[in-house]
């Protein structure tokens, strides 16, 4: 009886990695462990690297008396902050460009899949496997980095290169970097799939995520609604406000009516003060976003991330269970 009982959680632990790595999965691990592994070393090198870079930048900032005294910007030695956010940056173009294009382009190219569908494993079950192994990697390799890197931003805010609403910073931090591997990779399934060869695919893939690189910087600034503030002409309004991102500025009346900043951009300061007083132009306004915006900015980019990573996904499955 004791024997039994001791044996079936052994047993039972045998029998779930032999499902977890047998039969379809294993083909699939096996068929891609040269990237799989090479994203695993990535991963762990590129935490390895942010941990150092960010004990670095602390001893740098304690020998010039920080948080007590202002240090020069940019802080001496933050070369590797430039370095880490540029990696993070083409982390999600690498993986939908080795990962994901190739993922079923290879397969359509040497007839694998037609070898591997004969057997007793249907189209849609190999089409599973291959995505869920391929969007597991992309979501653990950003989400890990995102971390790490979000960690040390975090903390260093205040000294670190570039403000929260730059790419360099939002797209890194929070659920935004796994959000793009995501759908990066799936654009690169989703392209593999319809081309139908490796080389072509994974160039299609690289300009389809420079493309994205920068239509995602202009749409950046739409995914929370804009805040508006008004102070008395001529006083410091960013000193009132939280790390604001300035969308655009005016001057304006006390009973509300807004004229461009140029307005009254005159010659000599008589004139323009003769032209502030015959508009009766009273205060400075600003149309801004708040660093209090950021996560929900964040989180609603991932979204739409997510959700166009689902209809590439939808449509992928659909087309290969078809016509594959």
């Amino acid at each position: 009886m004791s024997t039994t009982l001791t044996d079936t959680p052994r047993t039972a632990t045998r029998e779930t990695r032999r499902r977890l790595l047998g039969g379809l999965n294993w083909l699939v691990v096996r068929q891609h462990r040269a990237v799989l592994l090479t994203v695993a070393a990535a991963v762990v090198l590129g935490s390895a690297w942010i941990v150092y870079q960010r004990n670095r930048l602390a001893g740098v900032l304690e020998e010039l008396g920080w948080p007590d005294k202002e240090p020069p910007m940019p802080v001496p030695g933050s070369a590797g902050i430039s370095l880490t956010t540029t990696a993070l940056g083409m982390l999600p173009v690498l993986l939908g460009v080795f990962l994901g294009a190739p993922l079923i382009a290879g397969d359509q190219e040497r007839g694998t899949l037609q070898l591997v569908t004969t057997q007793s494993v249907s189209r849609r079950r190999w089409l599973t496997a291959k995505l869920a192994w391929c969007y597991a990697t992309a979501l653990l390799a950003g989400a890990v980095l995102s971390a790490f890197f979000t960690w040390w931003w975090k903390h260093y805010r205040g000294v670190f290169p570039g403000r929260w609403y730059d790419g360099n910073v939002f797209d890194h931090t929070g659920p935004m970097l796994p959000a793009m591997c995501l759908f990066l990779t799936a654009a690169g399934v989703t392209v593999g799939m319809l081309l139908r060869r490796v080389v072509p695919a994974m160039a299609v893939t690289f300009a389809f995520s420079m493309v994205v690189r920068i239509v995602w910087g202009q749409l950046r600034v739409h995914l929370a609604p804009s805040r508006m503030f008004s102070h008395p002409y001529g006083g410091g309004i960013r000193e009132q406000l939280n790390d604001p991102f300035e969308l655009d500025s005016w001057i304006g009346t006390a009973d509300g009516r807004l004229y461009g900043w140029g307005t009254c951009a005159k010659s000599t300061e008589a004139a323009a003060d003769a032209c502030r007083e015959k508009l009766g132009i009273v205060n400075d306004v600003i149309e801004y976003l708040d660093f209090s915006q950021m996560p929900a900015m964040q989180w609603t980019g991932a979204g739409i991330l997510l959700a166009a990573t689902a209809v590439l996904t939808a449509f992928t499955v659909r087309w290969v269970s078809g016509k594959a």
